[in-house]
């Protein structure tokens, strides 16, 4: 089961829309939704977390990463919440705070070998359609315009160098973790299954707007996604 609490910062926006965040990962897409979830009063669906919970408890029980029929039964008997707080989100495993222990390296690797089983990701996309059903939420992954909410009224594909990213990731991690050089490899590996998967590759919406973040800063990134947004909300509200 996933459950969700919302935070509390009031909605600036009459209609409540789905605001679709997709890319690969280290560009930004966490971060980028948490700020424009605080700006709107949206609820912040952190979907890699989702993943990353159940890569953490397939862990915890020995179960393997490579039997998706395995996986998705363990994912039916967990308790996977997301709690949003000002701060940003805190992640529930059986009740237990697992926030900053996900974000650890073999979380990060083990959650990419997870993701990739068509099983896990329909069970994944179903919890995130019923968080997601009443809008009001910012939702970020990497097929959430394509396949989660592909009729969600704005969908942006966050993008960067493969060296940039692979620098942010380096720098979010712990001072003792893996070298620049093994970040990156990683993370083209992570590229690679994800971009090449079966079951909801990572690629770009149709009508997906892209954001390449290379060169900007996040405050810039805010901006023009923030313009992409208001720019939609107007039209809708002229209908």
């Amino acid at each position: 089961m996933v459950s969700q609490e919302s935070g509390d910062a009031p909605c600036t926006q009459d209609r409540r829309i789905v605001i679709a965040i997709d890319g690969p990962a280290g560009s930004g897409k966490s971060t980028l939704a948490a700020l424009l979830a605080k700006k709107y009063g949206y609820t912040n669906i952190e979907t890699g977390a989702m993943y990353r919970a159940l890569a953490l408890k397939a862990l915890l029980e020995k179960v393997a990463l490579d039997s998706g029929d395995a996986l998705a039964a363990l994912a039916r008997r967990s308790r996977i919440e997301l709690l949003a707080r000002p701060e940003g989100n805190r992640v529930l495993l059986e009740g237990d705070d697992v926030t900053e222990r996900i974000r650890r390296e073999d979380i990060t690797d083990a959650a990419s070998k997870v993701s990739v089983h068509p099983a896990v990701r329909e069970w994944m996309v179903q919890r995130q359609r019923e968080l997601g059903a009443n809008g009001g939420v910012v939702m970020e992954g990497r097929d959430i315009g394509t396949k989660v909410f592909p009729d969600a009224e704005v969908k942006l594909f966050l993008d960067a160098a493969p060296e940039v990213r692979g620098s942010r990731r380096f720098l979010q991690q712990p001072a003792a973790a893996a070298p620049p050089e093994s970040v990156l490899a990683e993370l083209r590996a992570r590229d690679e299954r994800d971009r090449t998967r079966a079951n909801s590759p990572l690629v770009a919406a149709a009508d997906a707007v892209l954001i390449d973040s290379t060169n900007l800063t996040l405050d810039q990134v805010l901006l023009q996604a923030s313009e992409i947004i208001e720019s939609r909300l107007s039209e809708l509200q002229q209908r």
